[in-house]
């Protein structure tokens, strides 16, 4: 109502005026009420903060100070105008009320606004962790721009008039609005009160304010650093505590403990609907689906062994599975960061459809030249505005969701490793650790990145709506024939992604059984190379990688087929539409308006239309992956057919403080029993109790890869007393003088630096050390040398020992200890059959005194305890193991060859010069060196060796094609525009029709070629890639198989593993699709950009600074970014090996109780990963609203001189320039993501390079081939032979000389690191002479290739190593031999009744690394192998260290049979089983002390006299042997 103003509110349009000048009615109503009313929207939030008012509020700061006096000094104005109102109108000297009564309600407005904002800044100061307010900020910003327009109203007046009217209104307003920037530049800075700095030290964002966080400008340091030098793990900064993995995994599990119960209510309930009466059990779910992500574990024990009745059944059990579940959780757990992100895309979305209705305002102002100067100006701002809050909207939407991507990752990684602790033996047994591991890597990434993209789904439908809604304003109904090319564009887009997606199935099982075989070689490699069967296993890898290669082959060319769609979609459907348009009534002219709107309009329809089919895809396979991958970890079926018990009806009582040991035959469940102890098998019926605290010592020692210490205090406190101790006890205080760090030496993977003996006592001295009231030991006594078998059993386990107190079962092979034990249980196949002391089992005459008599060699032993204390106190034989141990010594003496330091050794390309890190470990300590990173900028010559690698030819013939398209692109553009004049020129008169149809046939053609080129340089880039991919895996396969066993010794296996999955992974799909995006999107930037230099030229001078500008965000973000992703991978295998690691060790861990601290420790592990993945997802967000706003820029400037050149323009360039600088800010964005994706990806071809160029092992064959019957007589010389490990490295072998005629039987033996195993080694070419030379039957070994030395020798290791395959494979890899033959020699194993009893014999398909054949069993098939392959010289590696004296005494009756006509070498540990040799080899320190007959030597009484007195045999009972 006038009343309100007493002010003129002129109808007359604003638009119309030659000034930009409001209505003062709209300048004192609307802008005062919006900012003001949206303050007060803001209250309830803000007063809430401030009356809750947890925790006692931050110090009062200068800063806010300064905001609060702002904000009082405007109340104070606020008063002062009410004041002078009131004065006025009630004054002396005026009439009463002439002022409207804008002027009472404005400034009480403000007044109570200003004691509001008093309040909220209170507010914002007592919330915790709060450094300053969006919403104060956004309210100071929109008063501020409101301000604006009454600010230039009032001075123009003012200006117009050439004097001030109202000097008392004027100067309040002028002194408010000064007040009101002060006020937003105060809400702009953070307010860190002082005690949160360190946290801020630690990570920036938490003191970021909202203006920092909108821009990611807290950001910057660690731009800054990264630019200056590469980071390193320690740059990193500290996680808040919602993004550390222990937080997400809580919140994750809590939801999901929910969400499971209900999903199996409603599993149970459709299965009792579905088969009524039919199963007498209660429908246990069978651990097919998700749900076995994370059965507790109590149900991981309980649930029943169902057997997998072929695979049928278990898919008929998923699809009546509820899928769900996982799904939902998420979303339960994660709602709110769901909710935000949405709400920032819907904005985005509907911002995205104003820039086409700004574009043909701004066509037609061009057009209209009566139009004032300032709408163009107007127009333009108004298009770099909507520009700039779109991207602003947009990267916060991107932040959450990538986020969102990283925490559902960490969830799911958290919740299978928590799973893999607790899952089921036999459920273990369905998938090999590879698989896990790929789930935790390949599945959870899978997640990661769906999640990324989740609001897709309804925002892509929302877009396509409004734009066919916008464009059928646009062109009428003819929209309808442009859309009809759209809907049918998505079926054929959603049959190429259901074809893609079976191919990459396909390929998904290709790369496990690829992964899985690796890992067995990796393992095995000794066995490899010691039996030189490289060749057959490589032609197994490159058979299934051939395979894998066909499949990516299809799948590039399905891929090149979608891409010609994607590129010839736009343009058809624009021509469908125009075509149409033009066609349906020869009124309809295109002009510049309609035609470049319907184009902004139809690139916006290009996304959503081909990421719908997309994303339908991923849903699918990520359902998929949900309930195939995660099915893993707790399936409880057992194998094909139910099987037989391995324990039945076992009865037995251990009392308190006993000591029992159990004896039997091989495979008679001496191991199985304390496996069911432990409650790692599945009980059928009865129970297992135990009463107190669990240690176990397994019959193969597990060691982690960590110091010594660590190993053995296995996360216990430190006592240095009782550590001490149970050093002593356990004979490692001579070991420890060995290792360069004592106590503090850091251990390989697997222990590869120790012998066996020596992981074996770790294993003993963890049990000892940890205070346990029940101690099970499975056979720890059989893989240490006999005399220090003694002194662990007197010290740590007989009834002196440290354990004398305790309940110990023990598992052993001894029998000289059974006479010390309380109690004795025999098993014989599966089942006890007796129980009792040792006198009283001797009296029974039953199958325990069978199992001495097989063994009678303790008769001279009945002297007693006493004698024999006396015998074994010496103190000398303690010594045992300080001769230097040959591994250890090899890998750990590596006095500074290397700078070994703790952080991650870079390799800098600069010639800087090193600074050695202060955090030097003890020289050599190290044994496993960190992985490195190269640093610095990949090399150019990377990216050369990748195009050498596809072929020139392929490579050039892409880039032509693109080049090609990109012309055909812009000339069709042209051609439109051009098109667009016809309207002008043809106005009023009727089209001709010819005219039309050139039109309609030249721009069809031309985005046909588009698309047909785009296809021609995609299946040029698709065999290109397919190629380099195989050349590049062959060679690095080739490189790896012909490496040197060190490098094994010294380089975890999961690093080698890494190479084989992602990097190749990488070079196989990503890095094809990464370079072919990158030079399209290089060729478009360039396009547009030359697009608008040819409409106004003038635009070239803004071209030079904004790339400058360009080129500086981009160094700066590419050398940050690439660094974290390098910190991602390498902070990544960390996870996988500790995970492996703990697969492995699970019986362990789980004796000891340990599931807690492994948890724990995985937190850490996937914290520090995290740590770089996250500043990596926001270093792309900082980059991104970096590069958007220099795009927005170039539209500001386009559209800017296409105002001030608007005379000589005609408005189809002007439509044109603009348009394209719409899209190029995407395009930008892209190319920058581009080129650095492929700097990062190329890292892989780096990385596979780098191994494929690693030192190789001398050629495989030579041209001297030894004549085909050699070694026919088997004669042995060492001639001064020296050796050593490494060349920095002290010698292990000391100038050996012997002669070792045909036929003869050497027994070696040494005290522990004496260099018995390098001995071995040193025959096979392990390690090459340092100098000296052996000759085999006159033939210098060092002359010839290594297959034909290999090949004919034969050895059976220490470790029996099996793969995974059929058994024949294991004998007989190369198929060299007939099944008659293979039968032969397994009759002669004595393992033939075993294989026959099989269900498919020879074809029986043996675990990964050989788990379901008992480690006897596993010792006899490599014998098996030593028959088969017939060699004239035969090398025992302690090949009976691990098995019982049973199967001992058959493997060595087997060889004394077999291979009497043979040269026999022994390295021996029983010395029993070397006392008919007729030599013995006594190696000290590397040399040879004694070599004779065993006769002439136990007369001799020097060192090996020493040794069988240690082991108990007299010199009657040697020469009775």
């Amino acid at each position: 109502p006038p009343r309100y103003f007493n002010l003129e509110c002129s109808n007359a349009s604003f638009l119309d005026t030659a000034e930009p000048d409001l209505p003062v009615c709209l300048e004192q109503t609307v802008l005062v009420w919006l900012p003001l009313g949206f303050l007060w929207l803001c209250g309830p939030w803000h007063l809430t903060a401030l009356f809750r008012g947890r925790g006692k509020p931050s110090q009062v700061s200068r800063l806010y100070l300064s905001k609060q006096l702002v904000a009082g000094l405007l109340f104070i104005i606020a008063i002062a105008g009410l004041a002078l109102t009131l004065g006025e109108d009630y004054g002396a000297s005026s009439g009463a009320g002439s002022h409207a009564l804008v002027f009472y309600v404005n400034p009480i407005i403000y007044a109570i606004s200003w004691m509001l904002v008093v309040l909220y800044q209170e507010g914002v100061r007592r919330r915790e962790g709060a450094v300053d307010s969006s919403t104060l900020f956004l309210f100071w910003l929109l008063l501020v721009c409101c301000d604006v327009f009454p600010f230039q109203t009032i001075l123009r007046a003012a200006l117009r008039l050439g004097e001030v009217p109202d000097i008392p209104r004027y100067s309040l307003f002028y002194a408010s609005f000064a007040l009101e920037l002060v006020g937003l530049v105060l809400s702009a800075l953070a307010d860190v009160p002082r005690e949160a700095a360190e946290v801020v030290k630690k990570n920036p964002e938490a003191g970021a304010a909202f203006l920092s966080r909108i821009t990611f400008n807290w950001f910057n340091s660690m731009v800054v650093n990264g630019y200056k030098r590469p980071l390193v793990q320690e740059d990193l900064w500290e996680l808040k505590e919602a993004d550390s993995t222990s937080q997400i995994h809580r919140h994750f599990h809590s939801h999901m403990e929910s969400q499971l119960g209900a999903a199996r209510l409603r599993y149970a309930k459709k299965k009792s609907e579905a088969k009524p009466a039919k199963d007498p059990r209660p429908a246990k779910q069978n651990g097919v689906s998700q749900d076995v992500l994370m059965m507790e574990e109590m149900e991981g024990k309980k649930k029943d062994k169902k057997g997998k009745k072929g695979k049928e059944e278990k898919v008929k059990e998923e699809e009546n599975y509820p899928q769900g579940w996982l799904i939902f959780t998420i979303f339960k757990c994660f709602k709110r960061t769901l909710i935000e992100s949405a709400f920032f895309k819907l904005l985005q979305d509907l911002l995205a459809f104003v820039s086409p209705q700004l574009l043909k305002l701004m066509i037609s102002f061009t057009k209209n030249e009566e139009a004032p100067d300032w709408h163009g100006y107007m127009y333009s701002v108004l298009l770099v505005l909507v520009a700039v809050l779109q991207s602003v909207f947009l990267q916060q939407y991107f932040q959450r969701c990538f986020v969102l991507g990283m925490k559902v990752r960490t969830s799911i990684m958290a919740a299978v490793y928590k799973k893999a602790l607790v899952v089921s033996n036999s459920s273990r047994k369905e998938t090999t650790v590879g698989e896990t591991v790929n789930l935790m890597s390949a599945d959870a990434q899978r997640f990661n990145d769906i999640f990324s993209f989740i609001h897709l789904l309804w925002s892509c439908p929302l877009q396509i709506l409004l734009a066919i809604v916008f464009l059928w304003l646009e062109l009428g109904p003819s929209v309808l024939a442009g859309l009809a090319v759209m809907v049918l564009m998505v079926p054929i887009n959603g049959f190429l992604a259901t074809k893609a997606r079976k191919l990459q199935i396909k390929n998904m099982e290709h790369k496990d059984k690829r992964l899985k075989i690796m890992n067995e070689i990796l393992n095995g490699m000794k066995i490899l190379k010691l039996f030189a069967w490289e060749p057959s296993f490589q032609t197994q890898v490159e058979g299934i990688r051939g395979q894998e290669l066909q499949v990516m082959r299809k799948f590039a060319y399905l891929n090149s087929f979608s891409t010609f769609i994607f590129y010839c979609a736009p343009s058809l459907v624009s021509l469908a539409t125009f075509g149409v348009f033009v066609a349906v009534s020869s009124e309809n002219v295109l002009d510049a308006e309609k035609a470049f709107t319907s184009i902004a309009l139809f690139n916006i329809l290009r996304f959503p239309l081909t990421m719908l089919p997309m994303l339908i895809a991923i849903m699918v396979q990520v359902s998929t992956e949900t309930h195939t991958a995660v099915s893993i970890c707790d399936g409880t079926f057992t194998w094909e057919k139910e099987v037989d018990p391995v324990l039945k009806n076992i009865s037995l009582d251990v009392g308190r403080g006993k000591l029992v040991a159990v004896v039997g035959a091989v495979g008679s469940g001496k191991s199985s029993l304390i496996s069911a102890i432990l409650g790692e098998l599945h009980s059928v019926k009865g129970f297992v109790n135990l009463q107190g605290s669990v240690a176990y010592v397994p019959q193969q020692a597990w060691i982690q890869n960590a110091t010594l210490r660590d190993n053995i205090l296995f996360g216990g406190p430190h006592d240095s007393d009782r550590f001490q101790g149970v050093l002593d006890a356990c004979a490692l205080g001579p070991d420890l003088e060995l290792l360069p760090g004592r106590d503090l030496t850091e251990i390989g993977e697997k222990g590869i630096n120790l012998s066996g003996g020596q992981k074996q006592r770790i294993s003993l001295a963890r049990a000892a050390y940890s205070h346990s009231d029940i101690y099970l030991l499975d056979d720890p006594l059989s893989a240490v040398d006999s005399h220090v078998g003694k002194h662990l059993f007197r010290e740590v386990i007989g009834p002196k020992g440290l354990l004398k107190d305790k309940t110990r079962i023990l598992v052993t092979h001894g029998v000289s200890f059974l006479p010390y034990v309380d109690e004795i249980v025999v098993l014989v196949e599966g089942a006890v059959s007796e129980v009792g002391s040792y006198q009283s089992l001797r009296a029974t005459k039953g199958a325990f005194s069978e199992f001495l008599d097989t063994y009678a060699k303790e008769e001279n032993r009945e002297q007693g305890p006493a004698g024999e204390e006396e015998e074994v106190s010496g103190g000398e034989d303690l010594q045992a193991d300080c001769a230097p141990e040959d591994v250890v010594t090899g890998t750990l003496k590596r006095e500074g060859s290397i700078p070994s330091t703790t952080g991650v050794r870079l390799r800098s390309n600069s010639s800087s010069p090193k600074k050695e890190l202060a955090t030097d470990l003890k020289k050599g300590q190290r044994l496993i060196e960190k992985e490195t990173m190269e640093t610095g900028q990949v090399k150019f010559s990377m990216y050369l060796q990748y195009l050498r690698a596809v072929g020139w030819g392929y490579s050039s013939m892409m880039f032509l094609m693109y080049l090609v398209q990109n012309v055909a692109f812009i000339g069709q553009n042209l051609w439109l525009s051009d098109w667009t004049t016809d309207s002008v020129d043809y106005f009023n008169m009727t089209y001709p029709a010819s005219k039309r149809d050139t039109r309609v046939g030249v721009f069809g053609a031309l985005g046909v070629a588009q698309g047909l080129f785009v296809f021609l340089g995609t299946l040029f880039m698709a065999e290109g890639s397919v190629l380099a991919s195989s050349i590049l895996h062959s060679r690095l396969l080739h490189t790896i198989l012909r490496v040197p066993m060190v490098f094994f010794d010294t380089t975890p296996t999961g690093r080698v593993v890494n190479r084989f999955a992602k990097d190749i992974f990488t070079v196989d799909e990503a890095l094809p699709q990464c370079f072919r995006s990158w030079i399209l999107c290089l060729l478009g930037v360039v396009g547009t950009l030359f697009v608008i230099c040819l409409t106004t030229p003038t635009f070239a001078v803004v071209i030079i600074p904004l790339a400058v500008v360009y080129y500086f965000v981009q160094r700066f973000y590419v050398g940050t970014s690439r660094q974290l992703r390098r910190l991602d991978s390498v902070s990544r295998s960390p996870i996988y090996s500790h995970f492996g690691e703990t697969v492995a060790g699970l019986s362990v861990i789980r004796a000891y109780g340990h599931q807690e601290r492994f948890l724990k420790h995985n937190e850490t592990t996937m914290d520090e990963n995290i740590k770089s993945v996250y500043p990596w997802i926001v270093s792309n967000r900082w980059l991104a609203i970096r590069l958007e706003f220099l795009g927005n820029l170039v539209v500001f400037f386009s559209a800017l001189f296409a105002v001030i050149a608007r005379k000589k323009l005609d408005s189809g360039l002007v439509g044109l320039s603009i348009s394209y600088s719409l899209n190029v800010t995407q395009t930008l964005n892209w190319l920058v993501r581009m080129t650095s994706e492929l700097e990062t990806n190329i890292v892989a071809v780096e990385r596979v390079s780098e191994y494929s160029e690693l030192q190789t092992e001398a050629e495989w064959a030579s041209e001297t081939q030894p004549p085909g019957t050699w070694p026919d007589a088997g004669r042995l010389q060492f001639d001064n032979y020296k050796v050593r490990y490494r060349p920095e490295l002290d010698l292990v072998l000391n100038g050996i000389s012997c002669d070792i005629s045909s036929t003869e039987k050497i027994g070696i033996v040494g005290r522990t690191g004496a260099g018995k195993s390098s001995l071995t080694n040193c025959l096979f070419r392990i390690i090459e002479a340092a100098e000296g030379r052996i000759l085999i039957d006159g033939i210098d070994i060092s002359k010839i290739g290594l297959h034909d030395l290999r090949n004919r020798l034969t050895i059976i290791p220490q470790d029996p190593v099996l793969f995974s395959g059929s058994l024949r494979m294991n004998l007989d890899p190369f198929e060299n031999f007939s099944d008659q033959e293979i039968w032969i020699a397994l009759e002669l194993s004595h393992l033939k009744e075993y294989v026959a009893g099989l269900e498919k014999g020879l074809q029986y398909e043996v675990s990964e690394g050989g788990e379901n054949l008992s480690v006897g069993q596993r010792q006899l098939l490599c014998l098996g192998r030593a028959l088969l392959r017939k060699s004239r010289i035969l090398i025992l590696d302690e090949a009976t260290a691990a098995v019982d004296l049973e199967t001992d005494d058959l493997i060595q009756t087997t060889i004394r049979k077999e291979f009497s006509h043979c040269t026999v070498l022994t390295i021996a540990h029983r010395l029993q089983s070397i006392m008919d040799s007729s030599r013995v080899m006594v190696l000290d320190a590397g040399r040879i002390v004694e070599f004779d007959s065993p006769e002439n030597l136990l007369e001799k009484q020097g060192y090996f006299y020493a040794m069988t007195k240690d082991a108990g045999i007299t010199t009657g009972e040697a020469t009775a042997l």
